[in-house]
């Protein structure tokens, strides 16, 4: 089997992601680590937007997370990660895609909201997604599984969790800001833990004062701390940035 090498970032959650695919399946990988303050100048000739993560396999380079993670899906095929049904693939495409363009977003707009209005606006949207989460996809499609689609994990419980192991050290910004978050949705809370119990999410697991320190910088001045740079990725899309 031709060697796959990772391009990754450990805060990245666009990286966390295809980590947490590539171990689920036990699947081999040499892990390089890019800086992402310093990004190598060969790096570019590895993704073509200059981002993590991005895969070398058996002569292929692939970048973009949801990408990759069907490629591995194909190469590595168990188990497998998408519904063998059209439809079922359908839909699991159509809450990555909901994941990309909705939810994360938000989840940046809270975080580096400057302003009291702009916050309000993020964390009243963020929190409606999460009910529109519950409500339209676990409640319609787990049939009473812990997870998206019922007993076994897929690319979109693989998809989301990132940013909900995030999610504590974005309660704790919000509460050095003065405000209050809270994770409520009930099956939400539950998918979490049980996936977050997977022996494969705990290997890739950083616990929430790794995310703390890196995003305090977004609570500066309640803290009174110096503002720094942010380690980014260049590019506009939504996987431009580490969380």
């Amino acid at each position: 089997m031709a060697r796959l090498i990772v391009f990754s970032a450990r805060a990245c959650p666009f990286a966390h992601r295809t980590r947490l695919v590539l171990s689920h399946k036990s699947v081999d990988f040499e892990l390089r680590e890019i800086d992402l303050r310093n990004k190598p100048s060969w790096f570019s000739t590895v993704s073509g937007y200059g981002k993590v993560p991005a895969i070398e396999h058996d002569g292929n380079r692939v970048w973009e997370s949801a990408i990759i993670n069907e490629y591995v899906d194909e190469v590595f095929p168990n188990p497998p990660l998408l519904p063998g049904h059209s439809g079922k693939r359908a839909i699991a495409r159509l809450w990555i895609d909901w994941a990309n363009t909705r939810f994360v977003p938000l989840f940046g707009a809270l975080l580096r909201g400057t302003t009291e209005a702009a916050r309000d606006e993020a964390r009243s949207s963020l929190l409606s997604g999460l009910d529109f989460l519950e409500r339209e996809g676990f409640a319609k499609h787990s049939e009473g599984g812990p997870y998206f689609f019922g007993a076994a994990p897929s690319l979109v419980d693989f998809t989301l969790y990132p940013w909900f192991e995030r999610w504590p050290a974005l309660e704790q910004v919000e509460q050095i800001r003065g405000s209050v978050l809270k994770l409520a949705p009930e099956r939400i809370v539950s998918w979490k833990a049980r996936l977050g119990e997977l022996p494969t999410v705990k290997a890739e697991e950083s616990p929430t004062s790794f995310y703390v320190e890196r995003y305090a910088v977004h609570a500066v001045d309640k803290l009174g701390l110096a503002r720094q740079d942010e380690p980014h990725r260049s590019g506009s899309s939504a996987e431009t940035r580490s969380f």
